[in-house]
């Protein structure tokens, strides 16, 4: 079973990498990266999906979205990945 991996800046600005599965959105496995500056690193982010017990899916890639917030002309960017449980139990 395949799950997305979110990577996206929290309401406070930093960066935050959660696991989308099918339990309430409170309790999704997350990681906060607890800076604003830089994004976190390809390795980083491999790290923090392994501590949370995940990996890449066979053949899946990093896909980044950018966001209008508005007015301001701010973005948002938020990068997507699917994954599955270390050693691919469900």
């Amino acid at each position: 079973m395949t799950y997305s991996a979110r990577l996206s800046n929290s309401s406070f600005g930093e960066w935050e990498l959660y696991i989308v599965t099918d339990t309430a959105s409170h309790e999704w496995p997350a990681c906060d990266f607890r800076r604003s500056q830089p994004i976190p690193t390809l390795a980083e982010r491999t790290a923090a999906l392994a501590d949370l017990g995940y990996e890449a899916a066979d053949g899946a890639m990093w896909e980044w979205m950018e966001l209008d917030t508005g007015a301001r002309g701010d973005v948002v960017l938020i990068a997507s990945l699917d994954v599955r449980r270390i050693g691919g139990a469900s």
